[in-house]
C-alpha cells in the first residue's frame, strides 16, 4: 500500500464512520504523519460526534456526503455501476459518499497495475471532483469543530496533489 492509497484510505474513514466508530480508534493514536497530527489536535470526541451528525446526518444535515445529492455528482447507481464493473466489493451503503469514493480511489490504487490508471482517472474525472470542491467547502463553512474545516481543508489538497499525480502518470505512460 502506498502512500496515495493510505491517505484516500484514512480521509474515506474518517468522512465515512461516526468519529467514536472503534475502527478509527487507531487514527487517533498514530502520531507519524503531518496530516493526522493537524487532525488529533482537535478531537474531542462529544464534538466530534456532535459535528459529524450535524454535518453529514440525516434527511436535515447541513452537507449531504452524497453525489446524487449534488447537482454535479453522478446519481448512485451509476457510481455502483462504475465501482461495480473495477471489481469494487460494495455494501448495501450508498456508493456515492464521499468517504466511500476516497476509499474506492485507495481499492483502486491497491488493485491496479503499474502502468494503468485509467479507472483511477475515471473516478476522480467523473464521480469525485464535480462534486468535491463544492462540499468540502460546505464542510469547511459549516463545521463547528476545528477538525472537520482541518479535514476538509487537508482533503483538497490532497485530492488535488493525487489528481495530478495521476495526470502525471498518464501523460508518461502516453509518451512511452
Amino acid at each position: 500500500m502506498n502512500e496515495f492509497s493510505i491517505l484516500c484510505r484514512v480521509i474515506g474513514s474518517l468522512f465515512n464512520r461516526q468519529p467514536q466508530d472503534p475502527l478509527l480508534v487507531p487514527l487517533f493514536t498514530l502520531e507519524q504523519d503531518e496530516l493526522l497530527q493537524r487532525l488529533q489536535q482537535n478531537s474531542d470526541p462529544q464534538a466530534l460526534a456532535a459535528d459529524y451528525n450535524a454535518l453529514f446526518v440525516g434527511p436535515d444535515c447541513k452537507v449531504p456526503p452524497y453525489a446524487s445529492q449534488w447537482p454535479e455528482g453522478k446519481p448512485e447507481p451509476e457510481v455502483r455501476a462504475f465501482l461495480a464493473s473495477r471489481g469494487m466489493p460494495l455494501s448495501d451503503a450508498p456508493a456515492d459518499h464521499f468517504g466511500v469514493l476516497m476509499l474506492a480511489a485507495s481499492w483502486l490504487e491497491d488493485q491496479s497495475a503499474e502502468d494503468e490508471s485509467a479507472a483511477q482517472c475515471a473516478l476522480f474525472d467523473s464521480y469525485l471532483l464535480p462534486w468535491c470542491g463544492a462540499f468540502l467547502g460546505k464542510v469547511e463553512a459549516h463545521a463547528t469543530t476545528a477538525f472537520y474545516r482541518t479535514l476538509a481543508m487537508l482533503s483538497r489538497e490532497a485530492i488535488q496533489a493525487m489528481w495530478d499525480e495521476l495526470n502525471e502518470a498518464g501523460e508518461e505512460s502516453s509518451e512511452a
